[in-house]
């Protein structure tokens, strides 16, 4: 029963926001029994590329433990043997070329008089083909979503985003970096492995107290009072606000004021890839900003009176929450 602002917290972080453990455990086995069919493609057809299942890697927002409620989507990226094949950097994306000593990839090339790049759109119907030739997805609806073939199950309600995915040579310092399709035919960089360590690092080093407050900014955020950031640009945000941040509380809404201050400024400010590969990675618009901004401020406001409350009149407490976070949050003595 929700009496005290703590109480009503955890109800809201344990049965609304975060993922259910059955259903997580549930949706990793499923993980891990797709990974199993998907290893097995290149035995049924051999024109299918090989696979380098050494780099396999779980990536996203449930690799990183900061998926909220509901369970729709779970990534993984498959690894691909090079075949011979090389790589060349463009202002706008990275080419892959086959040669005369490539063999199974020469099959997914563009047509003449490019016939020699790889074709990232033709590997992802190649992904797409194959599981549909698995009798346990026949019936799935499978299709390609730009870098990724999307498989959706009748029997569970999350899709799985399948990303193709090459590593490149360590260089004279030892660093690689992953390329995946683009969506338009060629590759682009990319590097989970830096957002999940950098993500695992600053929670570790806050007491683990992080990942819910991430958690619950995420949740506040996809309400249908102000626009919506991509789940990816959000984490950033907040990652960069607590990379600089020498503690973080176990109470969520602790936190809260001071994240709400944060974002009605830095909504206006460029936000940089951590990773290195793109410039800025807030593409909001100006009218987008604005909202979110004025959303946030209203917000902070309520979260400082809520607070002040807290202790002389939990219910008016309660209910300043619940209009921060709607419906869901918990009402007073339920």
């Amino acid at each position: 029963m929700a009496t005290t602002v703590i109480s009503a917290f955890n109800d809201f972080m344990k049965n609304t926001v975060n993922l259910d453990k059955e259903r997580t455990d549930k949706a990793r086995g499923s993980r891990n029994w797709l990974l199993e069919q998907v290893t097995a493609l290149p035995e049924r057809d051999d024109k299918f590329p090989k696979l380098y299942s050494d780099i396999d890697i779980h990536f996203g927002s449930f690799s990183r433990r900061t998926k909220i409620h509901p369970l729709d989507d779970i990534d993984l990226m498959i690894g691909l043997g090079g075949d011979s094949c090389t790589y060349g950097e463009e202002a706008d994306r990275v080419i892959i070329y086959t040669n005369e000593t490539t063999l199974r990839l020469k099959n997914y090339t563009h047509s003449y008089p490019d016939d020699n790049l790889l074709n990232s759109r033709k590997i992802v119907e190649a992904f797409k083909s194959g599981l549909k030739q698995v009798a346990q997805y026949e019936q799935a609806d499978i299709k390609r979503n730009h870098e990724a073939a999307t498989l959706k199950l009748k029997s569970y309600e999350w899709n799985f985003d399948i990303v193709p995915c090459f590593i490149t040579r360590e260089d004279s310092l030892g660093n690689n970096f992953y390329l995946i399709p683009d969506g338009n035919g060629h590759w682009k960089k990319t590097d989970p492995r830096i957002d999940k360590k950098r993500t695992s690092d600053i929670n570790v080093r806050l007491d683990g107290n992080v990942l819910n407050v991430i958690r619950a900014v995420k949740y506040w955020q996809r309400r249908a009072t102000m626009p919506t950031m991509s789940s990816y640009l959000l984490e950033t945000i907040l990652l960069n606000y607590f990379s600089t941040r020498t503690s973080c509380s176990s109470y969520v809404d602790l936190e809260l004021e001071n994240i709400f201050n944060h974002l009605v400024s830095i909504v206006y400010c460029s936000v940089n890839d951590t990773k290195g590969f793109i410039d800025d990675l807030n593409d909001l618009t100006q009218d987008e900003r604005e909202k979110i901004s004025a959303r946030a401020l209203i917000d902070r406001d309520r979260v400082s009176k809520a607070c002040q409350l807290e202790t002389e009149d939990p219910a008016a407490a309660i209910k300043i929450w619940r209009d921060i976070f709607g419906s869901a949050f918990p009402a007073y003595g339920e």
